[in-house]
C-alpha cells in the first residue's frame, strides 16, 4: 500500500531501481535506527535522516544512492539534501517496502 500511495502521491521517482541495484546503487534507509532494527532490506545501509549532514563521509558521490523510508516523505528530503551537497545520481526509491 506505501508504494502505491508513493506513486499516487508523485514522492517516488521514476527510474529502473533494479537495474541500478544490479549495478551496485547504495540502498540508503533514512529512517531511524528504531524503525530500521524492526525490518529492512537486506544491503541496505541506515543514516536517519537527522544524521545525514554528519554522515557524508559514508556515502561515495560517484555511485547511485537510492534514499529509501517509510512512505517516501523524508527519503524525498533525503535526495533534495544530497543533491544540495553535490551528489549528482540520488534518487527517491519511496517506501522500504518496494525493495524486499
Amino acid at each position: 500500500m506505501a508504494g502505491f500511495l508513493s506513486r499516487l502521491l508523485g514522492l517516488e521517482d521514476k527510474a529502473d531501481f533494479k537495474t541500478l541495484m544490479e549495478n551496485g546503487a547504495i540502498l540508503l534507509d533514512v529512517r531511524t535506527k528504531e524503525e530500521y532494527k524492526q525490518g529492512a532490506t537486506t544491503n541496505s545501509i541506515n543514516i536517519p535522516l537527522d544524521n545525514l549532514r554528519n554522515n557524508l563521509s559514508k556515502l561515495k558521490k560517484d555511485k547511485p544512492i537510492i534514499a529509501v523510508c517509510a512512505s517516501g516523505m523524508r527519503s524525498r528530503s533525503a535526495v533534495f539534501f544530497l543533491r544540495s551537497k553535490g551528489f549528482q545520481e540520488v534518487y527517491n526509491g519511496g517506501s522500504w517496502f518496494n525493495f524486499r
